[in-house]
C-alpha cells in the first residue's frame, strides 16, 4: 500500500495521470486511495512509480532479482517493516539500504534512521513486490502456524471419535481469542484476504488438514495443520456462521461477516461430510467492491457492442451463461451500472447480494423464510420495474415468470448454467418453456469464461508446433509473424507463477430472425451454432486464441478453459 502523501497527490494530478475528480471519488470509498486508483485502472504501477522515481531521484530496484542480507533484515523490527511497507536490503558499515514505496514520507524515513541507528539509504519499489519479499523473508504465516501447533497440547485437540461437543463449543467460543483453533482460523482468513483469494478450502487428509485458496481461478495449497485440529477448526467456523456444531454427518450452509481494512467482507460457508471427516469451503464476497464498467472487462469489440445493444433494449431477456466462478455476476452488475439512470427503476433478486449498488433495489433470496427466486420475482413485477436482474434461473417456475416479464415490456437480465451460448436457448426449452415464447423473449445469449492474464513484466516467448496452431483455428495468414507468450514460472515479484489477474472471454449470440425461426422449429444445438457462426459469432475458443495471439494470455491457458469448436 502506498502511503498517500499530499506530494503524491499533486504529482499524479499535475502529470495528468489522474484528475481531481478521480482522486475525490477514490477517497470516498474509504479504502487506500492509490489502491483504488490501481484497481480501477486509472493508473498503472509502472506509470505511478516512473513518476515517483523521476521526481524523488531514488533508484528503482527489482526485488525478484535481489536477495536481502540477513544481517540487514535484523536492523529493523518486522512489525515496523510490515506497517510501513519497507524492507532492509543490505548493510555496509553505517549505511543501511532500505526499499520503500513512498519517497515523500519524511517522518517515516526519520523513524527508520532512529531505529536503525545508522544512515538509511532509501531505494524505490512496488508495494506488491515489497510485500511479496517480506513474506519470503519473514515467512510470518508459517511461523505463526508453527507456533500455534507447537503450543497445542494433544489433550487440547479433539479427535474425530469421542469429541465432547459442549467442551469443544466452549473452547472455540468467540470470546476466547487465545485458543489455537481461533487463532488459526483468523490466520487462514487473513492470509486469504491478503492474497485476494475467492474461496478457502479446508479438507481432511490422512494425517493433516489441507488448506487451499482459489487465486485467479486456480487452487493453491498454503498450509497443512495436523489432522487433530480439524474438529476444532470446523467447530470454530460453524460457530462463526451460526451453524450447529453437533451436526457432522449432514451438509450445512451458513454465512458470516468480518471487517477488514475498513470494509465489510461476507463469507459463505458450506460444510460437507466426506471420508475422513468434514470438508468446509468458504466463498469470499467483498460487499464493498464497486461494479466494473463494461469497457473494463476486456470483451472483444463486436461482442461488447452486441452485449451493449442488448442491455440497452427497451424489453426482452438477456442470458449470461457459464460455470460457477466465471464472472457472470460481475458482467451483469456492469450492465446494470450502465442502464441504472435516475429515470429507470432497477430491481434485483439475488442469492446472495454480492455487490451493493446505490440507486438499485436489491432483494436477497431467503428460502428458509419462504422468499424464493420465483416468489420474489412475482412481487417485483408489482413494483413497477423497468429492469429486472434475476440472479439465476434454477427451475421452470422462475423461467416462466422471467419470460413473461420480458414479453410484457421489461428488460430481464439473468444467468443460466450451460457450456456455451447456443445451449442456453435449448436449456430453456428443455425446462418446459414453449419454443415460441423463448424465441419471442430472448434477444441475446452470452457465454463467459475467465482466463489468467500473463504478467507483462516476466512473460517469455514460446514456440508452438505449426500443426497445433492450425488445430486451434489459427489460419495460415495469421501464422506469419506470429509470436506467442507463456508464463515464466515461478514468476516475478509482481505476479504468481507468471500470471497476474484474470480477464473475461465473452461469446455472444444475438437471436436474429433466422435463429428465432430455427428455435421455433426445434432445430438442434449443432444447427443453431452453425447458423450463428455463419452470422459472424465468435466462439469462446476463438476469442481466447485471439487474446493469446495478442500476448495477453497463454495458449495453454486458453486450451485449459475453453472447448474446441
Amino acid at each position: 500500500m502506498v502511503r498517500v502523501s499530499g506530494k503524491i497527490r499533486s504529482l499524479l494530478i499535475d502529470a495528468g495521470i489522474v484528475t481531481q475528480d478521480d482522486w475525490n471519488n477514490a477517497r470516498d470509498t474509504g479504502k487506500p486511495i492509490v489502491d483504488v486508483l490501481l484497481e480501477r485502472n486509472l493508473i498503472t504501477e509502472e506509470r505511478l512509480f516512473e513518476v515517483l522515481g523521476l521526481t524523488s531521484g531514488l533508484p528503482p530496484v527489482d526485488l525478484s532479482r535481489i536477495k536481502p542480507d540477513p544481517q540487514a533484515i535484523e536492523a529493523l523490527p518486522q512489525e515496523l517493516c510490515i506497517e510501513h511497507c519497507v524492507l532492509p536490503l543490505a548493510r555496509n558499515g553505517d549505511n543501511l539500504t532500505v526499499v520503500i514505496s513512498d519517497p515523500f514520507d519524511v517522518l517515516m524515513l526519520d523513524d527508520l534512521n532512529l531505529l536503525a541507528r545508522c544512515r538509511v539509504r532509501p531505494v524505490l519499489s512496488y508495494p506488491a513486490a515489497i510485500k511479496r519479499a517480506q513474506e519470503q523473508v519473514f515467512n510470518r504465516d508459517q511461523q505463526q502456524v508453527d507456533a500455534l501447533i507447537d503450543g497445542v497440547q494433544s489433550d487440547e485437540l479433539g479427535v474425530e471419535s469421542g469429541v465432547d461437543m459442549e467442551d469443544l463449543e466452549s473452547a472455540t467460543s468467540v470470546g476466547k481469542e487465545d485458543v489455537p483453533a481461533v487463532k488459526l482460523v483468523n490466520l487462514i482468513i487473513l492470509r486469504a484476504l491478503r492474497d485476494k483469494a475467492s474461496d478457502i478450502h479446508v479438507e481432511p487428509m490422512d494425517s493433516s488438514v489441507r488448506i487451499r485458496y482459489r487465486i485467479d481461478g486456480c487452487l493453491v495449497e498454503v498450509m497443512n495443520p495436523p489432522k487433530q485440529m480439524l474438529p476444532a477448526l470446523l467447530s470454530r467456523l460453524k460457530i462463526m456462521a451460526n451453524l450447529d456444531i453437533a451436526i457432522r454427518f449432514e451438509p450445512q450452509d451458513g454465512k458470516f461477516q468480518i471487517k477488514y481494512e475498513n470494509r465489510k467482507i461476507d463469507f459463505r460457508l458450506s460444510t460437507l461430510p466426506v471420508v475422513g471427516g468434514e470438508k468446509a469451503v468458504m466463498r469470499i464476497l467483498d460487499g464493498a467492491s464497486t461494479a466494473a464498467k463494461l469497457d473494463q472487462l476486456g470483451f472483444e469489440p463486436r461482442c461488447l457492442q452486441d452485449f451493449r445493444d442488448a442491455v440497452n433494449a427497451p424489453h426482452g431477456m438477456v442470458l449470461v451463461t457459464g460455470p460457477t466462478g466465471s464472472g457472470k455476476s460481475t458482467t451483469l452488475y456492469a450492465a446494470m451500472s450502465e442502464v441504472a439512470t435516475i429515470d429507470v427503476n432497477v430491481v434485483t433478486v439475488e442469492d446472495p447480494v454480492e455487490y451493493r449498488m446505490n440507486g438499485i433495489n436489491q432483494v436477497p433470496v431467503a428460502p428458509k423464510r419462504g422468499l424464493t427466486f420465483a416468489g420474489a420475482l412475482r412481487s417485483i413485477l408489482r413494483q413497477d420495474p423497468d429492469v429486472i436482474l434475476v440472479g439465476e434461473i434454477r427451475d421452470k417456475e422462475t423461467a416462466e415468470i422471467g419470460v413473461k416479464a420480458a414479453l410484457t415490456g421489461h428488460l430481464v437480465l439473468t444467468t443460466l448454467h450451460t457450456n456455451d451460448a447456443v445451449q442456453a436457448v435449448t436449456r430453456l426449452v428443455d425446462m418446459g418453456i414453449d419454443p415460441y415464447l423463448v424465441s419471442s423473449s430472448v434477444i441475446l445469449v452470452a457465454a463467459q469464461r475467465l482466463v489468467r492474464k500473463l504478467c507483462e513484466h516476466c512473460r517469455i516467448k514460446v514456440d508452438v508446433p505449426r500443426n497445433e496452431l492450425l488445430a486451434v483455428g489459427i489460419s495460415e495468414t495469421e501464422l506469419a509473424d506470429l509470436q506467442l507468450y507463456g508464463p515464466n514460472i515461478p514468476g516475478c515479484a509482481r505476479c504468481k507463477n507468471g500470471y497476474r489477474g484474470r480477464m473475461a472471454l465473452l461469446e455472444t449470440l444475438t437471436l436474429s430472425p433466422d435463429l428465432k425461426r430455427m428455435v421455433v422449429e426445434g432445430r438442434s444445438v449443432a444447427e443453431l451454432k452453425h447458423k450463428g457462426l455463419e452470422e459472424g459469432m465468435l466462439t469462446l475458443r476463438r476469442i481466447g486464441v485471439l487474446n493469446a495471439m495478442r500476448g495477453k494470455t497463454s495458449l495453454e491457458e486458453v486450451l485449459r478453459i475453453t472447448m474446441g469448436d
